[in-house]
């Protein structure tokens, strides 16, 4: 249809609306196939398969490749306006139900944690810690990474209030000694795991060893992806790309590392130290 001269034409193929309609993305099927080929090479690994090792490296190289091209697609189409108001309250709305997912993860956890400990089973010789295990000391590692991880939370804090203040510079510098303190948790928990693994402490001690690993093992993930994520938001603060209007990212690099901070303390009050404290000895009945 012809336009009268000085009649604005119509743009069909600019939004109308708030939201954002993302265009075709390859990510969602690379990540489907890297998550399986994961899965299936981490399986055959551990019941010894020859080619379990290769698929597990192969899985795991396409999963971080997958996420690392998929949110520098996410970056740019911030750049580009497509982040409007409605959109960031739908990706912060996204985060915060990701970590109350997350809580209910750990839950699990300390559920079967405080089974094990509580509700021991009667059919069963076993004792709360395993014979010849002795329990982590609390305040040895354990209580310097409580340190460290609180210490980390008020830096993250003091660079949230930067970026709000429109100073990168500032932001930078707190998120560099934030990271810094992540690394530095991650370096004493690998030696904590020497140390008790050296001293018979190990995943197969019972429902104590389990727990402990799988517990604290995860949340020890958890802080490795949050210093990734910290990586990032440091990155894009050197390069002034964090605005105190918009920085989406940076809230939920905050609010996940907060989360680790507040998880480690249950671990630290019940696993630490209540669950070193706590001991029992089940003989199993003998019925005819």
């Amino acid at each position: 249809m012809a336009t009268h001269a000085g009649t604005p034409a119509h743009h069909h193929d600019e939004p109308q609306h708030d939201y954002h309609l993302v265009d075709p993305s390859p990510w969602p099927f690379t990540g489907a196939i890297s998550a399986f080929v994961l899965v299936v090479g981490a399986t055959m690994w551990m019941h010894g398969a020859t080619l379990g090792t290769v698929l597990t490296l192969a899985g795991l190289a396409g999963v971080l490749a997958t996420m690392a091209l998929w949110w520098r697609d996410v970056l740019r189409e911030s750049r580009t306006g497509a982040h409007t108001r409605t959109v960031a309250v739908g990706l912060r709305t996204g985060v915060a139900l990701f970590i109350v997912s997350e809580v209910f993860f750990f839950i699990a956890f300390f559920w079967a944690f405080f089974w094990g400990a509580l509700v021991p089973p009667e059919t069963m010789a076993t004792s709360w810690p395993p014979e010849g295990v002795h329990a982590v000391p609390v305040f040895g590692i354990p209580l310097l990474n409580t340190l460290l991880l609180l210490l980390s939370g008020t830096t993250l804090t003091w660079a949230h209030h930067a970026v709000r203040e429109g100073d990168n510079q500032v932001a930078f510098q707190a998120l560099l000694i934030t990271v810094a303190l992540g690394s530095v948790f991650l370096g004493f928990q690998v030696y904590e795991y020497i140390e008790v693994i050296h001293h018979g402490l190990t995943l197969q001690a019972g429902v104590y060893g389990s727990t402990f690993f799988m517990a604290t093992g995860f949340h020890g993930f958890h802080v490795l992806v949050g210093t990734i994520f910290l990586i990032v938001c440091t990155v894009r603060a050197y390069q002034m790309a964090i605005t105190a209007e918009k920085h989406v990212g940076f809230e939920a690099a905050a609010w996940y590392w907060h989360f680790v901070d507040v998880v480690w303390l249950f671990l630290f009050v019940c696993v630490y130290m209540w669950g070193a404290t706590h001991h029992f000895a089940v003989t199993p009945e003998i019925t005819f």
